[in-house]
């Protein structure tokens, strides 16, 4: 297989306090792949968002990288100063967040915003960058795009300004686009379309995605893996069809009993009994132990490792350790 566009081993985050150090990401790992979608679900608060951030280089202080190592198209990228990863950041990865509003400057029509974009990072002149801007809005959906690029971020829908979103992390054609939520605030119908919109303008673009949201349908529909996270810790990963239909971390069996079919006849949906754990409070052994409805003894204080189940497919569970005993990334 050829090298991952984006590479993660052994991701720690800690943010330092008064009361001692917490630690949010605890050795994650994963790949993706050229032009693969990776989707990374979880409970709020299971690190996904904080772990897009570290990949970007923009943890909140005082949260650090305190270990592990990114790799972006075979270049180590968590080590390098502030201005060189500013200048990666929009050029090589491009970042659509979870509310427009905070990636677009109200003061500046999208047009300024758009063609400042690609002419920070492409040698092209104002004419060319006017015309890569219009056709970047044409692509992402939005009518009259000729029209409409002089009008201001406040001008535009919820739905429309996400769309614009999309179009600014993509002007300056970058190998790796992070979407973190990017359709949680937007109606049922107009998030279905987003989705589209990014996956096929990723995949004319040769652009891999690695797509952070908390909702099963929409990883469905988009991703071709999904990575599972609990308590900062990576809990399953693999294909999406083979996670969805037969999960093997229990807490992933939790999450998808959790989401209603169509055809399901039960009274109620699956419960997962309790909540995710402090980060000061996080439990010796596997970190799910306390809700798991299979936890053995082991699992109360032998941390799983990642066990390789083969087909780019990998799980932390005790469950698991005779049938894999190789480490895997994923």
């Amino acid at each position: 297989m050829a090298d991952p566009v984006l590479s993660v081993r052994d991701l720690v985050v800690e943010f330092p306090t008064r009361r001692g150090t917490l630690r949010a990401l605890d050795q994650v790992s994963f790949d993706i792949a050229r032009g693969e979608v990776l989707g990374m679900v979880g409970e709020s608060g299971a690190g996904k968002s904080l772990t897009g951030a570290a990949i970007i280089g923009l943890l909140e202080p005082p949260g650090r990288i305190a270990g592990g190592e990114v790799w972006l198209s075979g270049e180590r990228i968590d080590t390098l100063p502030a201005e060189k990863m500013r200048r990666i950041r929009g050029r090589r990865i491009g970042m659509v967040f979870q509310d427009p509003l905070t990636s677009l400057n109200p003061l500046y029509t999208v047009a300024q915003q758009l063609i400042e974009t690609i002419r920070t990072h492409l040698d092209v002149g104002e004419r060319e960058a006017r015309r890569r801007a219009v056709a970047l809005l044409d692509r992402v959906g939005i009518p009259a795009a000729a029209r409409r690029i002089d009008d201001y971020p406040h001008h535009f829908s919820g739905g429309m300004r996400q769309r614009v979103v999309i179009a600014l992390a993509l002007a300056a054609e970058p190998e790796l686009v992070i979407a973190d939520e990017p359709t949680t605030a937007l109606d049922v119908s107009v998030q279905a379309q987003i989705i589209d919109v990014l996956k096929e303008i990723c995949a004319e673009r040769g652009a891999s995605v690695m797509l952070i949201t908390h909702d099963m349908g929409v990883i469905a529909e988009t991703a071709d893996r999904v990575a599972v996270l609990y308590a900062g810790r990576m809990a399953e990963i693999g294909p999406v069809r083979d996670v969805i239909t037969a999960a093997e971390h229990p807490y992933t069996r939790g999450l998808m009993g959790s989401i209603p079919t169509l055809t399901q006849t039960a009274d109620r949906l699956t419960q997962i009994p309790g909540s995710m754990p402090r980060l000061d409070a996080i439990p010796a052994g596997c970190a799910f132990n306390p809700r798991c409805p299979e936890v053995m003894a082991r699992c109360r204080t032998d941390r799983p490792v990642m066990l390789n189940r083969g087909g780019r497919r990998a799980v932390a569970c005790w469950l698991h350790a005779e049938a894999g005993k190789e480490r895997a990334h994923g």
